[in-house]
């Protein structure tokens, strides 16, 4: 039931993609459902990773767990479910990282930069999903590993290390740009003090400033990218 949804998602989201989808598509996954044996529902390629000789693969629960993420940071989204919009952007968010992270890097990152920039990846993962206790909860209802997050953080941390130094700098705002961010009034941080939020305001805007640019990113690399949808056996 659970499985069969996110491929039935997925196959509507591919064909009818927009920001509109109907209800149809929506998932309620039951965390304490077990976890059936994990299979590939996306096959792509691009040129960046390798081309036709290099495929990548998608697993259904590291997807479903990416499109609980999506939901758990859509303020309009209810909560337990997941639907075609969210399992959208969960792939071209997973490919875009991809991309990026299979990109050349220089000077190369250390493998200290890259654990770093994946420790803060982890903590604006956790904003992201609203909470530890929640971005928790959605790895155990799709049964991914803590290997398995290291991954996904990893991919992440070479993903925004290539977008600061190959394309604009975005991962160390200044002071002066953060408190203009929060005059604005389009943060979560409305009302409050510029020294009590500091840290998670700059968490935040480094998190949209990423978003913006791996989506900018991806737009322009769509025409590259081949893929296709696995179907069960």
């Amino acid at each position: 039931m659970r499985r069969s949804g996110l491929l039935t998602t997925l196959l509507a989201s591919l064909a009818f993609a927009s920001p509109t989808s109907s209800a149809h598509g929506q998932v309620a996954p039951s965390a304490a459902a077990p976890v059936p044996l994990d299979r590939v529902v996306v096959r792509w390629h691009a040129p960046e990773t390798g081309g036709v000789r290099r495929p990548q693969f998608i697993f259904e629960r590291e997807l479903a767990f990416e499109a609980r993420l999506e939901a758990l940071a859509d303020p309009d989204a209810e909560p337990g479910l997941y639907r075609d919009r969210h399992v959208r952007a969960a792939l071209d968010r997973h490919i875009a990282e991809t991309l990026l992270a299979s990109l050349p890097i220089s000077p190369a990152p250390t493998s200290a930069e890259v654990a770093q920039r994946a420790e803060a990846a982890r903590i604006a993962l956790e904003q992201r999903a609203r909470g530890r206790a929640r971005l928790l909860a959605a790895a155990a209802a799709e049964g991914m590993s803590s290997d398995e997050l290291d991954a996904l953080l990893r991919r992440q941390a070479r993903a925004s290390l290539y977008l600061d130094r190959m394309v604009a700098p975005m991962l160390e705002p200044t002071d002066f740009e953060l408190k203009i961010v929060l005059r604005s009034g389009a943060t979560p941080f409305k009302d409050q003090r510029y020294e009590e939020v500091a840290p998670a305001l700059k968490r935040w805007v480094v998190g949209q400033r990423l978003a913006q640019a791996l989506d900018a990113y991806y737009q322009n690399a769509r025409a590259r990218v081949s893929l296709s949808i696995t179907p069960a056996r």
